[in-house]
């Protein structure tokens, strides 16, 4: 997951603050020394560093506190602060225009994820209530277009296509025209990316840029490259003066410099992430949900917002009756199992839970990731009237579960155990049904009993 490597590293430096009753100047200093290095090594900008680090020194040798009672958590506090204002503060939404046509504009290099990205925005804005319409500008790409045009349909988005025998500029106003006639009040365009940046490229960007009335130019990194995600950034905002970025591959950065970096670097506020394969996989970026995730402190706000979205209402009305009278069977428990792959995956959920990156060290996520589906696999293998009432689940009947599934009789067993530690922890929780039948635990709803 994204910042893994980073946050383990300050956790155990600020878990070393924590334990001192008093600090001296020469204890913050060190400790902070130690951040320096994590925050190089996870290759975050040596500037960006550098200022971090003095910043935080300043305010953290001061008077409130060396004189606190907890100065190791007041130390923690001020990094914490100066982790949101190093990305941004403030989170940044895209403006739409009040009336007309919304132009915005993905420019990046190739295999940035431009193209998934593009239709991924215009899933997200038509769940807005807009009307976008995708323009294939990538002419050069094999099966680009055809790419987007698959997309599109995903999202049920319409695609402007011209082919590859057109100038970008030219499909483009082709496309605002197609536009106008039929009521899209969102456009946009995916455009061409190579493997490192050149005149040709700058130049087609720039020739649509000054014939093209475009509110937002977007610029699509991966995450994954790092401090060279944060040149591009800067090349490209020197060239095309960008209004925000989008970081691509998030969850597969363990370091987390771009995300560190980009806004201190280009001045330009990040939008959002892509955390997933899947086109419902993006993100809104909050800096401060950031830094606290970076800080072993959860994201419990962005849990609820994927449950909220992921979990079906109707779903959680009927586990809900079927709770209080007992009746909750393997179908209801594949559901669970299900609802919580929605919201991303083990690794994912555990992430955004305070608290839990200390307690799931030395746990293989990767393992109980495939675990799950192994729980998949056996309840699939089980026959309609076993998922209906797991007591027919007698010695032959298991063993034929096994075979089915591919798995010793034992894995049968413990998913039978499992099944019912969690049909009692439901029970018990039962009491804290709301009255629009979700399962509440401090306000969030959560699923598979967690």
């Amino acid at each position: 997951m994204a910042f893994d490597s980073l946050s383990d590293k300050l956790q155990n430096i600020f878990k070393n603050l924590r334990g001192k009753g008093r600090l001296s100047e020469a204890d913050v200093k060190a400790a902070l020394k130690e951040v320096k290095m994590a925050l190089l090594e996870a290759d975050v900008n040596f500037k960006v560093v550098k200022n971090f680090i003095s910043t935080v020194t300043e305010r953290a040798i001061g008077q409130d506190v060396m004189s606190s009672l907890t100065p190791g958590q007041m130390v923690i506090k001020i990094v914490h602060e100066e982790l949101i204002n190093l990305m941004g503060s403030t989170t940044t939404e895209i403006e739409f225009r009040p009336s007309g046509i919304t132009v915005i504009m993905l420019c990046g290099l190739q295999g940035a994820g431009k193209t998934t990205m593009a239709a991924k925005l215009a899933g997200k804005f038509k769940a807005k209530g807009k009307k976008p319409l995708l323009v294939a500008c990538d002419i050069y790409r094999p099966a680009a277009i055809e790419q987007l045009k698959i997309n599109g349909e995903k999202q049920q988005v319409p695609v402007f296509a011209m082919g590859t025998n057109h100038k970008p500029v030219n499909i483009v106003k082709a496309a605002m025209e197609h536009a106008a006639k039929n009521g899209n009040n969102v456009v946009i365009i995916d455009t061409a990316g190579r493997l490192h940046i050149d005149e040709g490229m700058m130049d087609e960007l720039i020739e649509i840029k000054e014939q093209i009335d475009i509110a937002h130019i977007i610029l699509t990194v991966d995450a994954m490259t790092g401090q060279d995600a944060v040149n591009v950034a800067e090349t490209f905002n020197e060239k095309l003066e960008i209004t925000g970025v989008i970081l691509t591959k998030l969850d597969g950065d363990t370091r987390g410099g771009a995300a560190l970096s980009i806004r201190a670097v280009t001045g330009k506020p990040i939008l959002y992430t892509g955390v997933g394969e899947k086109l419902s996989d993006v993100e809104q970026f909050y800096p401060d949900r950031m830094a606290s995730r970076i800080l072993g402190m959860g994201d419990v706000l962005t849990l609820i917002e994927k449950a909220e979205a992921e979990i079906d209402e109707e779903q959680a009305k009927k586990l809900t009756a079927k709770l209080k009278k007992a009746e909750f069977d393997f179908n209801d428990y594949l559901e669970q199992i299900q609802q919580m792959k929605k919201m991303g995956g083990l690794s994912d959920i555990m992430s955004m839970m305070p608290g839990m990156g200390s307690q799931m060290k030395g746990v293989d996520l990767d393992e109980a990731e495939s675990s799950i589906k192994g729980m998949e696999s056996i309840i699939y293998s089980m026959t309609k009237e076993e998922r209906y009432n797991p007591n027919l689940l007698n010695p032959s009947r298991k063993s034929r579960i096994a075979k089915g599934a591919g798995v010793d009789i034992s894995d049968v067993n413990r998913v039978i155990k499992q099944y019912e530690q969690a049909k009692k922890m439901m029970k018990q929780f039962s009491g804290m049904m709301g009255g629009k039948g979700k399962k509440r635990f401090g306000g969030m709803k959560l699923p598979f009993g967690l």
